[in-house]
C-alpha cells in the first residue's frame, strides 16, 4: 500500500508519501505482456505485476479504536491537551492539566511559549499558563516534584505516559503504540496518554536527507537514499535485540523502485516514501535514464579455435522496470551481459581469426562499401547482433541504444604467432607510409621552391616593366618639353619679327611724313653715323647701284690683280 501525504498511518501502511507513477511507466501499457501466462497458466518466475495502487489504502490511524489519542490541529498543543484532559475526566480518570494558578512574585517560572511539567505521584501534571508557581503552602507540594519546562513547539515530549509529537514538513516520526503497532506521523502531530503501555517515538526522520546512499555498483549512478528505523524488543532471556520496523525511501526524479508483496510486484515512482508493513519488501531501485558501460566478455573461440576476449561498449535505457524484475534480474546490466555474451559467441564462432584481426574497431558505425572480403563480419555485427540484442532487451523492458566492440585480445600460441606476423606487416605498412610521407614532403618542398621562384620571376618582370615604362615616360616628357620650347621660341621669334617689322613700318611711315629737306638730310646723316659706328671707321662703303656700283667692281678687280702680282713676285 502506498500512502499519500496523509498525516498518520498504522501498521497496515506499506508506503507513505509520493504520488502515482508517470503514465509512461504504468502497467497499463504492458498488461498484455505482464498477464501473459506460461505453459502452466502462470506468469514466468512466479511473479505477477499488478496495477499501480493495488497496495494503496487510505485508512487513517485515528479511525482505529485508540483511546486518549488527540491530533494536534490548527489550535495548537494547548487545545489538544485540553481536549485530552476532557476525555480523561469523562472516563473518570485523573486529569493531566494542573489546577494551580500562577503568580508574579515567587516560585517556579513558566514563560510564554512553554509548558511546565510536574510529577504528581507518578502521574503527569501540565502547567499551561505562564507565570510563577510558588512552593507554598507545603500541602501543595508534598507529593509533587517539579520536573521542568518544555517548549510548545518541541518535536517530542514524553513524560510519565504523556506523549507529544509535532513534526514539520520534511520530518516524519516513527511511533510505536502500547500494542507495539508501528505508525508514521507526517506534517502534523498528536497528544496521547497511555493507560497501559506508552507511545514510544522510535525516530524522527528527515525525509529530504536520508543517510544511506544507494548507488548502482556497475554504472555508478545514484539510485536513491534509504534509512532503516529499528526498535529494540526484549526477549524471554532478558536480552534486547533490534528489529527493522520502518524503511524510508527518497527516490530522485527519473528513478523508481519495485515493491514485492508475495508474488505481486508494484512500481513505486520518484518521491519520498516509507514502508512499515513487513509483508512488503523492497525489490530494488532502478534508474530510467540512459546508461553506458564498457563490458569485458569471456573468452570466445573463433572457427579456427583461436580464443579471443572482447571489450563491449553498451548504451541502454530501462523503460519498463517491472519486466526486468519479473524475469528475475536485479539490474539491466545482468540481463544485457548474458544476452550479449550469447549472441557474440554465436557470431564469433562462425568467423576466422584472419577476418577479425583486420578490424580494430568492430562497432556498428564501421560501414564499408561492400568490397571488403571480410565485410560479413561487420554485417553480422550490425544486423544480427544489434537486432537480436535489441529484441532480447525489449523483453526485459530495456531499449538498446548502441553496441560496439571497441577492443579484442587474442590468446593462445597461434594468436601470439599471428600477432607477431601481423605486427611485422603493420611495421612494414608504417615504414612504407613513412617513406611515402617523406617523398610527399620533398615533393611539396620542391613545389614550394618552384612557386617561390615563379613569384620572384614575376616580381622581377613587374619591376622591369615598371622601369621601362618609367624610361618611356621620361623620354616622352623630354620630347614634349623640347617641342614646347621650340614652339615657344618660334612663336617668340615670329612675334619679335612682327614687332620689328611693325616698328620699321611705323618709322618709315614717320619718315615719309617728314617734308622738310633739312630734316631729311639730317636723318640720312644719322643713318651714316650709325652705320659707321656699327662697322668701324675704317670701313669703305661701296655703292651697289648706278655709276658707283661699277666703280666698285673695277676697284675690286684691280685690287685682286695687284694681290696676284705680288704673290708671283
Amino acid at each position: 500500500m502506498i500512502m499519500d501525504s496523509s498525516s498518520v498511518g498504522d501498521n497496515t501502511t506499506v508506503v507513505g508519501g509520493g504520488s502515482v507513477a508517470p503514465k509512461d511507466l504504468s502497467l497499463d501499457q504492458h498488461d498484455d505482456y505482464l498477464r501473459k501466462p506460461s505453459a502452466n497458466g502462470k506468469p514466468s518466475h512466479g511473479l505477477q505485476p499488478v496495477a499501480e495502487g493495488t497496495f494503496l489504502r487510505t485508512e487513517d490511524y485515528t479511525l482505529g479504536n485508540r483511546p486518549f489519542f488527540v491530533n494536534i490541529g490548527k489550535d495548537g498543543l494547548i487545545a489538544a491537551l485540553q481536549k485530552l484532559d476532557t476525555q480523561l475526566k469523562n472516563a473518570g480518570m485523573t486529569h493531566i492539566l494542573s489546577s494551580k494558578r500562577p503568580t508574579d512574585w515567587i516560585g517556579r517560572e513558566v514563560t510564554p511559549g512553554e509548558i511546565g511539567l510536574i510529577n504528581h505521584g507518578g502521574l503527569p501534571k501540565v502547567l499551561t499558563r505562564p507565570g510563577r508557581y510558588p512552593g507554598t503552602p507545603m500541602r501543595n507540594w508534598w507529593a509533587r516534584k517539579w520536573v521542568g519546562t518544555k517548549g510548545l513547539s518541541d518535536t517530542v515530549i514524553q513524560f510519565n505516559g504523556l506523549t507529544v509529537v509535532q513534526v514539520s514538513q520534511n520530518q516524519a516520526a516513527v511511533v510505536s503504540d502500547p500494542q507495539n503497532h508501528i505508525f508514521v506521523i507526517k506534517n502534523t502531530g498528536f497528544v496521547s496518554y497511555a493507560i497501559e503501555g506508552t507511545f514510544n517515538v522510535l525516530s524522527i526522520v528527515d525525509q529530504t536527507h536520508l543517510p544511506n546512499l544507494v548507488r548502482d555498483q556497475i554504472t555508478g549512478v545514484t539510485l536513491g537514499w534509504t534509512h532503516e528505523v529499528t526498535m529494540k524488543s526484549a526477549l524471554g532471556d532478558g536480552h534486547k535485540r533490534e528489529y527493522v520496523v520502518a524503511l524510508f525511501l527518497n527516490i530522485p526524479a527519473n528513478n523508481c523502485a519495485i515493491l514485492q508483496k508475495g508474488d505481486d510486484l508494484e512500481l513505486l515512482p520518484a518521491g519520498q516514501h516509507y514502508i512499515t508493513n513487513p509483508n512488503v519488501t523492497l525489490r530494488g531501485l532502478y534508474t530510467l535514464g540512459e546508461n553506458q558501460l564498457e563490458m569485458p566478455t569471456k573468452d570466445i573461440f573463433t572457427r579456427d579455435q583461436v580464443p579471443v576476449a572482447l571489450t563491449i561498449y553498451l548504451k541502454w535505457q530501462l523503460t519498463e522496470p517491472l519486466k526486468l524484475a519479473t524475469h528475475g534480474y536485479n539490474t539491466p546490466y545482468d540481463a544485457l551481459r548474458d544476452k550479449t555474451q550469447s549472441i557474440l559467441t554465436q557470431i564469433v564462432a562462425h568467423l576466422d581469426y584472419s577476418s577479425m584481426v583486420k578490424q580494430r574497431s568492430l562497432g556498428p558505425d564501421n560501414v564499408d562499401d561492400g568490397t571488403d572480403a571480410f565485410s560479413p563480419f561487420l554485417d553480422a555485427l550490425r544486423t544480427r547482433a544489434m537486432d537480436d540484442l535489441h529484441s532480447a532487451a525489449l523483453e526485459y523492458g530495456i531499449v538498446l541504444k548502441d553496441l560496439a566492440v571497441i577492443d579484442r585480445q587474442f590468446k593462445g600460441e597461434i594468436a601470439t604467432t599471428m600477432d607477431k606476423l601481423t605486427t611485422r606487416a603493420l611495421q612494414a605498412q608504417v615504414e612504407a607510409a613513412n617513406v611515402d610521407r617523406e617523398n610527399s614532403n620533398k615533393i611539396k618542398q620542391e613545389e614550394g621552391a618552384l612557386a617561390v621562384a615563379r613569384v620572384k620571376a614575376q616580381s622581377q618582370n613587374t619591376k622591369a616593366d615598371a622601369e621601362a615604362y618609367s624610361v618611356v615616360a621620361a623620354a616622352k616628357a623630354e620630347a614634349q618639353r623640347l617641342q614646347i620650347e621650340a614652339e615657344a621660341q618660334a612663336q617668340a621669334t615670329r612675334l619679335a619679327a612682327q614687332a620689328e617689322a611693325e616698328a620699321v613700318r611705323i618709322k618709315a611711315a614717320a619718315d615719309a611724313e617728314v617734308t622738310d629737306a633739312f630734316a631729311r638730310e639730317m636723318e640720312l646723316r644719322r643713318v651714316d653715323v650709325s652705320r659707321v659706328r656699327a662697322f668701324g671707321n675704317k670701313t669703305v662703303f661701296v655703292p651697289t647701284e648706278g655709276v658707283g656700283a661699277q666703280m666698285g667692281g673695277i676697284m675690286a678687280a684691280g685690287m685682286a690683280a695687284s694681290m696676284g702680282a705680288d704673290k708671283r713676285a
